[in-house]
């Protein structure tokens, strides 16, 4: 397997590519996760929309979580967002991805459920998830937007400490001991898919193998350790119920946005 990376809008220039480039390619996947629907959504993709491609696969969920630094005066997100609330912009968020981005989609939607206004906050923009990790390190922000899977190796080596993670409850296993936001009394969560998509134009037989493939992997107990020692938790979705899914979570990504006024005409 050859592995190609191709940085841009958060999978903008990727998606592009795949379909300009290589639309009819049987062997070629291209990995996506949420971050890349929420662009999709807003039409950063340029003139691709969500139809343009073949869905093929969705391998895992991720989870946002809400972390400082290990030495932090905040230890529950309460505190956190007391201090946000008092002086709104003494608190640098890191994020790694610009206004309507999904970094800094969860930390608007998270002052909004405080009943604060999202535009008075200060965000600090990084080129990925690793320069916010390591500006937040360095005290150059107070605290950053990111997934689970991203921070867990600093989590473990207690450089940091994660205040909530935006989950339905209680994530289990190693990570059981941080809360959720909802129980901290806000109402707020944010799974990230991750999965692999094809070509426009890969033949039905081809897809139809693929999608058999990752059926039988998805369903081996082995996969679940690896899922697992990725900081992943387990999303199993191929084909037309993949297809479905992401086109309603694009839909609801698109009224959120809306809603922060990022989308002219669909308020």
């Amino acid at each position: 397997m050859s592995t190609v990376y191709m940085p841009g809008g958060v999978g903008a220039v990727a998606y592009n590519t795949i379909i300009d480039q290589h639309a009819s390619e049987p062997s070629t996947f291209t990995a996506f996760s949420s971050g890349s629907l929420l662009n999709l959504a807003q039409g950063k993709f340029g003139h691709h929309d969500e139809h343009a491609v073949r869905w093929l696969a969705a391998i895992g969920n991720d989870y946002a979580v809400i972390s400082v630094p290990a030495d932090s005066p905040f230890h529950t997100l309460g505190e956190l967002m007391a201090e946000v609330k008092r002086k709104p912009t003494d608190v640098l968020f890191g994020t790694d991805a610009t206004i309507g981005g999904q970094d800094w989609m969860r930390i608007a939607s998270l002052a909004r459920t405080a009943g604060i206004n999202p535009d008075k906050l200060s965000y600090v923009v990084f080129e990925g998830g690793g320069e916010g990790m390591v500006a937040m390190l360095a005290a150059h922000v107070n605290a950053i937007a990111s997934n689970l899977g991203e921070v867990s190796t600093q989590l473990e080596s207690g450089n940091i400490r994660v205040l909530a993670v935006l989950s339905q409850e209680r994530l289990p296993g190693k990570y059981h001991e941080i809360p959720t936001a909802r129980e901290q009394g806000y109402d707020l969560t944010w799974p990230t898919m991750r999965g692999v998509y094809m070509g426009p134009d890969v033949d039905e037989k081809a897809f139809r193998y693929w999608q058999a493939r990752f059926q039988h992997m998805l369903a081996d107990p082995s996969f679940d350790t690896l899922r697992e020692n990725s900081g992943m938790f387990p999303l199993a979705l191929t084909g037309d119920e993949l297809t479905s899914t992401i086109q309603a979570q694009v839909e609801q990504y698109r009224k959120l946005a809306a809603e922060f006024g990022l989308m002219p005409g669909r308020r």
